[in-house]
């Protein structure tokens, strides 16, 4: 009697060792798989051009809001920065006696508050000031990412009191790196 039962077990071993050969893999092959993301780089805009206005002769200076300069930062950083830098050329006019020259050691530069940001990082103005050398507009730090910030600055001309009548001209340049 014990014969039949001991058939019935190997029988059952052998299925069960059948079952368990083909469940595994006879053979197991990994792929690495791998893909890179590519910086855009790092752009700053500006408009083309701006009028801060008219002013009467003897005015002391003329003000205002040029529009919006934005930094755009594709690089997708992990902890990065950059900075944004402004610098402006005399202005000058055809007045009636020839050329006639407003200083830029006259122009100055007040970044204002960010407008707008996108991205993780901390944007910051620059102190502003005098900018007839590279001054510091606008911060980015600890940024993570892609990110934008766009600030719309003011900019000041002191009119010197000798300056004839006639509109002047003159150029600002922000940059980024």
């Amino acid at each position: 009697m014990r014969k039949p039962f001991l058939r019935l077990a190997a029988v059952a071993a052998a299925g069960l060792g059948l079952v368990a050969a083909t469940a595994l893999p006879a053979l197991a092959v990994d792929t690495v798989v791998t893909f890179s993301i590519t910086t855009a780089g790092i752009t700053i805009s500006a408009p083309g051009s701006a009028s801060l206005g008219s002013v009467a002769s003897g005015a002391a200076s003329v003000s205002g809001q040029i529009g919006p300069v934005t930094v755009t930062d594709d690089r997708g950083t992990l902890n990065g920065s950059w900075n944004a830098t402004v610098i402006s050329t005399d202005f000058t006019t055809g007045g009636a006696t020839g050329p006639e020259t407003i200083p830029n050691i006259n122009v100055t530069y007040a970044p204002g508050p960010a407008t707008a940001t996108t991205g993780t990082g901390t944007f910051t103005p620059g102190p502003g000031g005098i900018i007839n050398v590279p001054r510091v507009a606008f911060t980015g730090t600890e940024l993570v990412g892609d990110n934008t910030a766009t600030w719309n600055p003011t900019l000041t001309v002191t009119i010197p009191s000798a300056t004839v009548a006639g509109t002047y001209s003159g150029t600002v340049t922000h940059s980024v790196g």
